[in-house]
């Protein structure tokens, strides 16, 4: 497998307002020196609670949210060094799935003029070669030609992500950016949705970045997990390893408080493992380990040094304690 994506100590920072004219400047760190890589072809998975950063992570490394250092680089040229003009022409192959079918399509537009709009935004291909284009995705998504006329409002929540997910396509993109695709979804839409967007994944070799806050989710779709906490990264590794042998607390408390999970047999945690109190703030985030004040097993050493990612077996985790 080729490397097609390459995240290289991405940081993100907010400035936010000075307390008066002379006080000194402070910022909100929502993402801090994240990496990763992602083979062609192949689905990773970021999840993590609410204010992770985990969303944050993924837009800044499509640059929908401005970085503050790092390295961004897709099939090897680097993103984030791109002038905007050259970033346009790179977005046909970086496409992105929103989380709220209801809020991200045009209810005054028809749906084969939201998904044809990308085509004519970058110019591809001739006018009947877009429409045909529409048509084709249409009934790749699951979606009837019948329906091309019709608007956003005259379509069900799991329709209309399906329409989202065609217009993502126009382009042929390598990478697809899948936002908490399904977590406005009924239940059993959501498979529904799962399950095309695994065969599309197949079908076409497509890769994902799959921002989720559900662990169920993730193990359906893809093949690597990635688990953030506070702007950090703490654990990578292969589904199966992820799932079976967690070695970071902070992951093995997710899997336990996952309802759809916890039932299963798992070797990597025999009782639920509790957690209190909230995360540290991200304006003032710890000297040692972000999760040090929430973890079981933290000692001294966690509160004075922050864990670097390191190798156990199959597994990279920041942790001084692993498994």
């Amino acid at each position: 497998m080729s490397l097609l994506l390459d995240v290289q100590d991405l940081t993100v920072r907010f400035a936010l307002p000075r307390a008066g004219l002379f006080a000194p400047r402070h910022y909100l760190e929502a993402v801090r020196q994240v990496s990763f890589q992602l083979e062609a072809g192949k689905a990773l998975g970021i999840v993590g609670e609410s204010g992770s950063g985990k969303t944050t992570t993924a837009m800044a490394a499509i640059r929908l949210t401005e970085s503050s250092s790092g390295k961004v680089l897709f099939e090897g040229q680097d993103l984030l060094t791109l002038t905007d003009e050259q970033m346009r022409q790179r977005r046909r192959d970086v496409q992105l799935i929103f989380q709220d079918p209801y809020s991200s399509l045009n209810p005054r537009a028809r749906v084969a003029d939201i998904v044809r709009e990308p085509m004519d935004l970058m110019d591809i291909g001739t006018m009947a070669e877009r429409q045909a284009r529409v048509v084709e995705l249409f009934k790749l998504v699951g979606l009837r030609p019948d329906q091309l006329n019709l608007f956003p409002h005259q379509f069900s929540g799991g329709q209309r992500q399906r329409i989202s997910i065609a217009r993502a396509l126009t382009t042929n993109p390598r990478l697809l950016v899948c936002d908490e695709p399904v977590s406005a979804l009924d239940v059993a839409i959501q498979a529904q949705i799962l399950n095309l967007l695994a065969r599309l994944k197949s079908e076409l070799g497509l890769s994902y970045l799959f921002i989720s806050h559900d662990l169920g989710v993730v193990r359906h779709v893809c093949d690597d997990v990635a688990v953030m906490y506070l702007g950090k990264i703490v654990e990578k590794a292969p589904k199966k390893a992820l799932f079976d042998a967690p070695q970071h607390p902070y992951t093995q408390a997710l899997l336990s408080a996952a309802p759809s999970l916890a039932r299963r047999k798992s070797r990597g945690y025999v009782r639920p493992l509790k957690i209190s109190g909230d995360p540290p703030s991200p304006i003032n985030p710890p000297k040692g380990c972000a999760f040090a004040d929430r973890c079981p097993k933290a000692q001294e050493v966690c509160r004075l040094t922050q864990p670097a990612l390191q190798a156990v077996g199959d597994t990279d985790v920041a942790c001084h304690f692993p498994g």
